[in-house]
């Protein structure tokens, strides 16, 4: 009988062993939505018109491609990452615009040629939300230090993010933010205050007799 040599893999060498079973499909789970997320921005990126919108989603995209690759690496190692998680920048950061403008009712497009960028950046912007939620959900819950800290590191980019394409929604009047009656705020500001003075803490019961 012919011995069968199995060749050596350099990845079984490497591979971490330092994740719960829990964390192995979370992960899973959030490396397999960032690759959606980037080929549903590769898709977008023929329906764009606006310059600006063009330049959000290239930058967000080269930004989230190397994210993944972060992740992957650490991920399947369980070792610090040689590059360290970088931080996302807003190029064009400015002050949201308050209020409700008359603009048409939105019903659903009737074909391709209808696909608008009020409508992808629409798309973009939820895309990016569900992604962050999904990391913070996912960096709770995950056991290796190193992977938990890239995860982490993560969130606020990915809020940042969001946030840029808001502001060009808003800016384009594409998401409008409405605001309370001055009054109605004002009751909902002062709804809460600080708390004064120190807590009357109740005392630990853990030297008395349990109670069964």
């Amino acid at each position: 009988m012919q011995q069968q040599i199995q060749p050596n893999s350099p990845t079984q060498t490497t591979l971490s062993t330092n994740h719960g079973g829990h964390e192995l499909f979370d992960l899973h789970e959030v490396l397999a939505c960032t690759i959606n997320v980037l080929d549903q921005f590769m898709m977008f990126r023929q329906f764009v018109q606006d310059s600006e919108l063009l330049d959000i989603l290239d930058r967000q995209y080269q930004f989230t491609l190397a994210q993944y690759n972060l992740t992957v690496k650490c991920f399947t190692t369980g070792q610090k990452p040689s590059q360290e998680t970088s931080t996302y920048m807003i190029r064009q950061l400015s002050d949201p615009i308050y209020g409700i403008q008359p603009s048409q009712p939105k019903k659903p497009n009737q074909s391709l040629s209808d696909v608008k960028d009020a409508g992808i950046s629409g798309h973009m912007l939820g895309l990016v939300k569900t992604h962050a939620s999904l990391l913070t959900m996912t960096a709770v819950e995950v056991t290796n230090p190193v992977v938990r800290r890239v995860l982490a590191s993560q969130v606020q980019n990915f809020i940042e993010m969001a946030y840029e394409i808001f502001l060009y929604q808003n800016r384009l009047a594409y998401y409008q933010v409405p605001q309370l009656e001055a009054s109605d705020m004002q009751s909902m500001l002062t709804a809460f205050v600080p708390a004064a003075g120190t807590p009357q803490m109740p005392p630990n019961n853990r030297g008395a007799s349990s109670v069964h």
